[in-house]
């Protein structure tokens, strides 16, 4: 495999070690600022979530990119499906988001957390695994710390709301050093 080979195998693999292996003996400089560009568009996509922004979040994902929910059976193909999505999930302006980046098995993360009045405190909602093609997001794929077990549709609409899953939090937010809850 060939060196260009091997770095455009690890960045999409989301390996930053080894492409650090692959990349500082040849072009620092490059590493650098694949990695800044990688942290500027997960800034902007929490910062976009955050504000309820829909036409800020689509115009970062690919022409079809799609978005699923474990353990939801639900998933969202392409911009119009995705957009609907959104503005009528969770994006409708009903719930406050707190957002913090992270990595997850080698691929760029963001913590998603709602307020929970009665706790005075954001509690984990899910944790979004973004995939990348170029400078777009591919794929989110959201795991979601509410269990659906037990859930009708109309409660599925008001998920959010719904109390954490504790075996969820722990599997999922703190594996990857997010905290359980923020204040």
């Amino acid at each position: 495999m060939s060196t260009a080979s091997a770095l455009l195998a690890t960045a999409r693999a989301g390996d930053e070690a080894a492409y650090r292996r692959l990349v500082e003996p040849h072009r620092p400089e490059l590493h650098a600022h694949c990695y800044e560009r990688l942290r500027e568009l997960v800034e902007r996509d929490m910062d976009a979530m955050q504000r309820g922004d829909v036409e800020a979040v689509v115009a970062m994902l690919a022409e079809d990119a799609a978005w699923s929910m474990p353990p939801l059976a639900s998933w969202y193909r392409g911009h119009d499906a995705l957009r609907v999505f959104l503005a009528h999930g969770p994006l409708t302006g009903e719930w406050c988001w707190r957002h913090l980046a992270a990595q997850a098995n080698g691929q760029p993360a963001v913590g998603a957390y709602t307020w929970q009045p009665e706790e005075r405190s954001y509690r984990p909602f899910a944790l979004d695994v973004l995939t990348l093609r170029g400078t777009r997001i591919q794929e989110i794929t959201s795991f979601i710390t509410r269990s659906p077990e037990g859930l009708d549709r109309d409660d599925l609409a008001r998920f959010p709301a719904h109390p954490v899953d504790p075996s969820t939090v722990g599997a999922m937010f703190e594996r990857v050093g997010l905290p359980g809850r923020l204040d």
